[in-house]
């Protein structure tokens, strides 16, 4: 049976396992890459914007545990952890910190792809393919590149501006609560001003008036702020 094209980043610093992991999974359809800059691990992320990602708990610079917790900042993706750290405390730690599955090394690599193959069809049963694409009157948000676009202007988006968008973009219709963009924002700061927040939107949406989004967020008093629709004339 052969997969959808869907993407898969390795973050994995043998290269002996990553190469034998990426070859394997690419004989089923996958298109993989493997992380080479451990200091990097987001930013490859969010360029490559994968449908899963294969993560090491013992890593140079930052462990596994501490890019999981970077990568559900920004992305609901499946994350399968793969360690040979397999006692119940990093196994409980992994699926605390927003992993979907854990696989004990070493491993046999037709079990591996048997696992992602299950993951897979469990985050996109719905989906007729993945997307990295969010669109909200016109304005469509990349996740990939963490850029916005609308009627022919591109805007780059920095990190603070993209959490922001991507969590409205998920709630579209709803308003989400200040205390929610907070909390997506400096999920690790416990304390930090209100008055932060109230900056970052604001600075946020003069960038987006700039490609003709004026209003595009909305505020809902004593509530916290919701994609609003344009107003023409």
């Amino acid at each position: 049976m052969r997969c959808l094209m869907y993407k898969i980043l390795i973050i994995e610093d043998d290269n002996t396992i990553a190469e034998a992991v990426r070859r394997h999974l690419a004989k089923w359809g996958y298109e993989v890459e493997c992380v080479k800059d451990f200091a990097g691990v987001l930013e490859h992320f969010v360029r490559f914007s994968p449908q899963l990602v294969l993560v090491d708990i013992g890593l140079p610079f930052y462990n596994g545990y501490y890019w999981c917790g970077e990568i559900r900042k920004v992305s609901k993706v499946p994350i399968v952890f793969l360690s040979s750290a397999s006692d119940n405390m990093n196994i409980v730690m992994a699926m605390n910190m927003g992993g979907d599955d854990f696989i004990t090394k070493p491993f046999d690599l037709e079990v591996l792809s048997a696992k992602v193959q299950a993951v897979l069809r469990r985050a996109y049963a719905f989906q007729s393919q993945p997307s990295a694409i969010m669109e909200q009157d016109g304005a469509v948000l990349n996740v990939s590149d963490m850029s916005l676009t609308f009627e022919g202007k591109r805007l780059e988006l920095s990190k603070n501006e993209f959490r922001i968008l991507k969590l409205l973009y998920e709630h579209a219709g709803q308003t989400v609560s200040r205390e929610s963009i907070m909390k997506r924002l400096w999920e690790d700061e416990c304390f930090v001003d209100d008055n932060t927040l109230t900056v970052n939107i604001n600075r946020l949406r003069r960038t987006l008036k700039e490609i003709g989004l004026e209003d595009f967020i909305r505020t809902k008093k004593g509530v916290g702020y919701q994609l609003g629709r344009r107003q023409d004339g």
